[in-house]
C-alpha cells in the first residue's frame, strides 16, 4: 500500500515538473508575441519603418537562436534544472527593463535592449526542456511535448488580448495613463521570478541518480520506449558510438566532432533542412501577420488582432498530433501537418474576405502547431543519448537562426514591394519543407 502511494506521489511530482516547464514556455511565448501586436503603435509613436521593426525582432530571435547549442551543451555538463532556472531569471530581467518608462529619445534603445535580454533568457529553455521531458517521459514523449508546445502557444493567444487590455483600460470612460504596455512587462517580470523559484525547488536534477526512477515511473514499466532506446544507439550512425562511454564535454573539439557527425546521416541532415525551411516561414509569418492582415488583406486592426489570437488558439491540435505520433510514427504526421500549413499560407495569399482569410489563418495555424511537437519527438528519437542536449542544441541553433532572419527579410521585402510578395517568399519556404520531408521518408524507407 505504502509503495503504491509513494509511486503515485512521485508521478504527481513528475507532472508538476511538466506543468512548470510548460508555464515557463508559456511566459516566454507571451513576451515574444506581445511585440507584433505592438508594432503598429511602435511604428507610429517611434516613427520607425517595418524594416526597422523587423530588424529589431530579428535581433531578438538571433540572440534566442544563438543560445540553442550553448544551452544544450551546458545542460549536458551541469544539468537541465540550473540552465532552465537561469534562463527564467534573465527573461525576468529583460521584462523588467521593458517595464520601466523612459524618455522618448531613449525609448527605442531601451526597447531593443529589453528585447535582446528576453531573447537571451527564453533562448535557453526549449532545447533543454525537450531534453528533460524526453527523459522524464520516454514512453510518452510526443504527448509531453504536445502539452509543452500547446501551453506555450497559448502565450500567443494571451499576448494580443493583454496588449488590448492594458492599452485600452479605462475607468468610467476615463483612460488610465499609468496603465500601458509597460505594465504588461512588469507582470511578466514578476511571473518569471516566481516560476524560476518554483522550478528550482521542484525539478529533479537530470544528472541525479533518481532521474532514472522518475522516468520509469512516468513510462510505466519502461516497455513502451524499448524501440526508441535501441534506435538512439544507431540512428545517428556508427561515428557517435565510440563516444558513448564518455561525457563528451571535457574535450570541446571531440564534442563538436560528435555533433557534426550526426549530419552524416542523410535522413537526419535532410530533415534538419526541412525544419529550417519551416522555421523561416513560421517565424516570418508570425512576426508580421497583424500588419499583413491590415495592410494586404484589408482587415481592421481589431479583426487582425482577433485572427492573430486565433492562430494560437488552434494550437490545441498539438495534443492530438503529439499523441498520434506516439501511435503511428512521426514522419506521417509531420508530412500531413506540413501539407496543411502550406495549403493555409498559399490560400492566405489568394483569398479575400474575413471568413476566407480566417479559414486560411486557421489552416496555417493547425498545420504549423501540429508539426512542432512531432518534430521534437522525431529529433529526440533519432539523437543518441550521449549527444542529446548538444545535438538538439545544434539543430535548434540552425532552425532558429533561419527563423531569426525571417522578420528582417519580410520587413525589407514588404517595404520594397508589399506584404503580398513578402508572404509569397514564406510560402515558397513551406513548399520546400514539405518536399524535403518526402525525401526523408524515401531515405528512411530505403
Amino acid at each position: 500500500m505504502g509503495t503504491g502511494v509513494g509511486s503515485r506521489l512521485r508521478a504527481l511530482a513528475d507532472y508538476d515538473v511538466l506543468a512548470l516547464t510548460a508555464l515557463i514556455w508559456f511566459l516566454a511565448k507571451f513576451l515574444r508575441y506581445a511585440f507584433p501586436p505592438l508594432f503598429p503603435a511602435f511604428r507610429e509613436t517611434l516613427g520607425v519603418s517595418s524594416s526597422v521593426l523587423g530588424v529589431a525582432f530579428t535581433a531578438m530571435l538571433t540572440v534566442y537562436a544563438a543560445m540553442q547549442f550553448p544551452s544544450g551543451a551546458l545542460a549536458d555538463r551541469v544539468g537541465a534544472r540550473r540552465v532552465i532556472v537561469a534562463g527564467a531569471v534573465v527573461t525576468g530581467l529583460g521584462a523588467l527593463v521593458l517595464a520601466v518608462p523612459v524618455p522618448d529619445g531613449l525609448a527605442f534603445g531601451v526597447l531593443g535592449g529589453g528585447m535582446l535580454l528576453v531573447g537571451l533568457g527564453t533562448g535557453v529553455h526549449k532545447t533543454v526542456a525537450v531534453r528533460l521531458l524526453s527523459r522524464l517521459y520516454p514512453g510518452r514523449t510526443g504527448r509531453a511535448l504536445g502539452v509543452l508546445d500547446t501551453l506555450g502557444a497559448f502565450g500567443g493567444v494571451a499576448a494580443p488580448a493583454a496588449v488590448v487590455a492594458v492599452t485600452g483600460a479605462t475607468v468610467a470612460g476615463v483612460p488610465l495613463p499609468w496603465l500601458d504596455w509597460h505594465a504588461l512587462f512588469l507582470a511578466g517580470a514578476v511571473a518569471a521570478g516566481g516560476l524560476a523559484l518554483l522550478f528550482a525547488r521542484s525539478a529533479p536534477d537530470p544528472d541525479a541518480a533518481d532521474l532514472g526512477g522518475a522516468a520509469t515511473d512516468a513510462a510505466g514499466d519502461g516497455s513502451d520506449d524499448s524501440d526508441t532506446a535501441a534506435g538512439d544507439d544507431t540512428a545517428a550512425g556508427d561515428d557517435t558510438s565510440d563516444d558513448a562511454e564518455t561525457d563528451g564535454v571535457d574535450d570541446t573539439g571531440g564534442a563538436l566532432r560528435r555533433y557534426a557527425a550526426l549530419f552524416r546521416e542523410p535522413a537526419f541532415a535532410v530533415f534538419v533542412l526541412a525544419t529550417v525551411c519551416f522555421s523561416f516561414a513560421y517565424n516570418g509569418a508570425v512576426a508580421f501577420l497583424p500588419l499583413y492582415l491590415t495592410d494586404a488583406a484589408g482587415l481592421s486592426e481589431t479583426t487582425a488582432s482577433l485572427l492573430y489570437s486565433g492562430l494560437f488558439v488552434v494550437s490545441l491540435v498539438q495534443l492530438g498530433t503529439g499523441d498520434l505520433s506516439d501511435r503511428v510514427g512521426q514522419l506521417p504526421v509531420i508530412a500531413a501537418t506540413l501539407a496543411l500549413a502550406t495549403g493555409g499560407l498559399l490560400a492566405l495569399l489568394s483569398v479575400s474576405g474575413v471568413v476566407a482569410v480566417a479559414g486560411a489563418v486557421v489552416a496555417f495555424g493547425l498545420g504549423s502547431h501540429g508539426f512542432r511537437p512531432v518534430r521534437g519527438a522525431y529529433l529526440a528519437a533519432v539523437l543518441p543519448e550521449s549527444a542529446a542536449g548538444g545535438g538538439l542544441g545544434v539543430v535548434r541553433t540552425l532552425l532558429m537562426s533561419a527563423g531569426a532572419l525571417a522578420p528582417a527579410v519580410v520587413g525589407g521585402v514588404a517595404d520594397a514591394t508589399g506584404f503580398g510578395a513578402a508572404f509569397g517568399v514564406l510560402a515558397a519556404a513551406l513548399v520546400a519543407a514539405l518536399a524535403l520531408t518526402g525525401v526523408v521518408a524515401v531515405v528512411d524507407a530505403s
